[in-house]
């Protein structure tokens, strides 16, 4: 499990990279790296996690993660079936303002867009509303070389800098100080629940790849996330319930609650209701409403 921190190889002739990617799923560890991070997912999905929090993403999103922001893109349970036909596909910008694109954010003239990248640290969601242009600036930027290239990059910043819409993936209380070995730590965690949550997951078990008693865990586990275990597992599974109900899923709430990991379906109607405010079946009501 050891994920941070992850070392992106920067071509001697080029201050930005762009890498397109065709995998069987996303990357299977949390990591972090000291390049900014802009991806354009054409396909896939799962469940991002991005410093302390999580999000539910699809085909069609654009996200920048900040540096040093551990993260990881898990892709859903389907794409690691056996003989399953699926995919991702995704087009990402890497770059490093302290690194040799330094002298250029250290320009007067740059000074606005320095300030954005240092100020969304935690990442954000490109909105909906902005993503066609973005994506096609990403696509324009991957075709380019050269000063073309560094002119686009430019633009492309700039584009993302005047979006008022912009909204942090992770909590502004989020500790960039963690040591390596603390990252790898918690990488372990996160990384096990993201295996096994649709299970019977048990605190000991969990507690265990810290290696920590279930009552220290639970207090480093707060400390670093600031969600207590039992949030944290049920905010997981609700956002896989969410993504099944809203994918038209043929299954009863039941079975999509047991598929989730919750073994009540009483609990599973409750926790759901807590987080999204509404039943699982208003949701997929409310959702089918929406393709009519």
């Amino acid at each position: 499990m050891k994920v941070l921190p992850f070392t992106i190889p920067v071509p001697h002739d080029h201050t930005i990279i762009v890498q397109e990617e065709v995998l069987p799923h996303f990357y299977t560890y949390l990591h972090r790296h000291a390049e900014v991070q802009i991806t354009w997912i054409q396909k896939g999905e799962g469940t991002l996690l991005a410093g302390n929090s999580m999000h539910p993403f699809h085909a069609g999103e654009v996200y920048l993660l900040g540096a040093n922001l551990p993260h990881l893109f898990k892709s859903d349970l389907a794409y690691f079936q056996p003989e399953n036909l699926l995919e991702v596909k995704t087009v990402t910008i890497f770059f490093n303002p302290a690194g040799k694109l330094q002298a250029l954010f250290s320009l007067p003239e740059m000074t606005a867009l320095k300030t954005f990248i240092a100020r969304w640290q935690n990442g954000f969601k490109v909105p909906d509303t902005s993503y066609e242009d973005v994506s096609m600036r990403i696509a324009a930027l991957q075709q380019a070389g050269g000063a073309g290239q560094l002119g686009l990059f430019i633009e492309l910043v700039n584009t993302l800098s005047l979006d008022a819409g912009l909204i942090p993936l992770s909590s502004g209380t989020y500790s960039y100080a963690m040591t390596d070995p603390e990252g790898m730590r918690i990488a372990a965690v996160y990384n096990y629940i993201m295996q096994n949550y649709a299970g019977s997951l048990s605190l000991d078990a969990v507690a265990a790849q810290a290696h920590l008693t279930p009552t220290a865990f639970c207090r480093y586990f707060k400390k670093h996330t600031r969600h207590t275990f039992v949030h944290f597992v049920n905010r997981i599974r609700v956002n896989e319930a969410c993504r099944q109900l809203s994918a038209g899923s043929q299954n009863s709430i039941a079975a999509v609650a047991y598929s989730c990991g919750f073994n009540s379906i009483t609990n599973f109607n409750y926790v759901f209701k807590k987080l999204t405010g509404t039943s699982p079946r208003e949701y997929s009501g409310s959702y089918a409403k929406t393709l009519e």
